[in-house]
């Protein structure tokens, strides 16, 4: 350990801008053994590890780092999915330059950040190459069954640890494959969809069983599930894009980012995809121009690259140190081709029928609001267009009208349209319905997901016990 002063910062081999712009590959190679122990032996072993105290999962960073720098790869492995149910996922996607690595001490001491992100890939591969990573087969199956709606990140990492405790579990979910926005909104150079698919399958061999293409309030009422099951965990995340009320807003080719995300990754998996096949979901060939700044934002700029733009523009309204997503996912995107317009806000859609081009505005950033953010202002006179015939609104997400959506009136909301629940039990205003991820947080990291769904699922497994000793308690009494 304590290599830092003698290895500088390495991540493995990324594969050149003008190759991967072509395909959807990962655009990572995979880490040399040596290379990857060298970098594991980097870390400092802090007494106070601020990598462990940033990341939401509170891994063990310090310790999987000792034993990879030792060679005790499977060991290593043990550790990390003692704290994480997908740690290839979260090493391939998580911001670890807004998290762990980002408050690496040996970054802040201008040494380089210990590649947490990549080194925790790098176990994990090697764990599934070697057959180290098994299904979950409980000590004693319970006779309590629990349903789950939604088979995202939250839904997925509950399924899993509520199977360890032993319940029969079910997942439902409206789309036609496990994974949610893993699957579908996450493009395949940041995550394979294989990655996603081994999950789910080893999920199936541990005894959770996939109810898809049933979409609760339409196929299944929640009333139903109640009725079926011991609990009930609402996992859906959130999905309604948010709009950009403008004048020629309602142009044609100005679209939402998940609309041209997901037929993106459907046609990459195969499927007919009548948007892609028209054009209308398909940046081939178009000048682009993407509005946001977030992860979402990323994906689009890199995606339609890679489908063949003839350029593409991300448009957005602070500037790159305030960028709410990766800023390393901003480098990527840089060497890929992508131009960013900063401090610019748009103001109309141009173009008669069809988009043709964006008007806006330069922006000053003032003094920070509420949130410690500074403000955008719009500078008077500054107007300028930008020519396009592809428009990609990536603004964030809200949840959908859950409670219309499950006919449950009494399934209560907080005011931003998230279901309410205990901050203690993770429970709903419904009896034995609990909630967690996106539809509780809002948008967030898939990270933050895997937590909620880890402590839904010990909370569910405390209330489901409690049930039953008070059912046996009173069957006493009752003898």
């Amino acid at each position: 350990m304590l290599k830092f002063l003698e290895l500088e910062e390495r991540r493995p081999e990324k594969r050149a801008a003008k190759v991967r712009q072509d395909d959807f590959g990962e655009i990572y190679r995979d880490f040399d053994p040596a290379a990857a122990g060298g970098q594991a032996g980097r870390c400092s072993q802090c007494g106070v590890p601020f990598c462990q105290v940033h990341c939401p999962l509170h891994n063990n960073i310090p310790d999987w780092l000792m034993l990879t720098a030792e060679g005790r790869l499977e060991e290593a492995y043990e550790m990390a999915q003692a704290t994480n149910t997908f740690p290839e996922i979260c090493g391939r996607i998580c911001p670890q330059d807004r998290l762990c690595e980002g408050n690496c001490v040996i970054e802040q001491a201008g040494h380089g950040a210990v590649t947490i992100g990549s080194i925790e890939t790098y176990i994990t591969d090697t764990a599934w190459q070697r057959g180290w990573v098994k299904a979950v087969k409980p000590g004693q199956e319970r006779a309590e069954s629990v349903a789950i709606a939604g088979a995202g990140p939250a839904g997925l990492a509950a399924a899993e640890a509520l199977r360890r405790h032993g319940y029969r579990v079910h997942v439902y979910d409206r789309h036609d494959r496990v994974g949610g926005l893993l699957i579908y909104g996450i493009p395949n150079f940041k995550l394979e969809k294989r990655i996603v698919a081994r999950r789910a399958e080893l999920l199936s061999d541990s005894g959770v069983e996939f109810h898809l293409n049933c979409e609760i309030g339409k196929d299944i009422t929640l009333e139903d599930l109640r009725e079926r099951h011991d609990a009930v965990l609402i996992a859906t995340g959130v999905y309604r894009a948010r709009d950009i009320k403008l004048p020629g807003a309602g142009l044609d080719n100005v679209i939402p980012a998940l609309d041209f995300l997901i037929a993106s990754n459907r046609k990459g998996l195969g499927d007919a995809v009548p948007g892609f096949d028209d054009g209308s979901l398909d940046a081939a060939g178009r000048h682009v121009v993407v509005i946001g700044g977030g992860d979402t934002a990323m994906d689009c700029v890199r995606t339609a690259v890679r489908q063949g733009a003839k350029s593409v523009k991300c448009l957005y309204r602070r500037d790159r140190d305030n960028m709410p997503g990766s800023l390393r996912e901003v480098s990527h995107a840089e060497e890929e081709g992508v131009a960013f317009v900063w401090l610019s806000a748009p103001q109309a859609f141009l173009g008669d029928g069809a988009v043709s081009g964006v008007r806006a505005q330069k922006v000053h950033l003032g003094v920070p609001d509420a949130t410690g953010r500074q403000v955008p202002q719009i500078i008077a006179g500054s107007d300028f267009s930008l020519d396009t015939d592809l428009v990609i609104k990536a603004l964030g997400f809200d949840p959908e009208d859950l409670p219309a959506a499950f006919a449950e009136p009494d399934l209560a909301v907080t005011r931003w349209g998230t279901l309410a629940i205990d901050s203690r039990g993770m429970n709903t205003s419904l009896d034995g319905v609990f909630a967690a991820g996106d539809i509780v947080r809002g948008a967030s990291l898939v990270v933050w997901a895997i937590r909620d769904g880890r402590d839904a699922a010990e909370r569910i497994h405390a209330y489901i016990s409690t049930q039953r000793a008070s059912g046996a308690g009173e069957r006493a009494a009752a003898e």
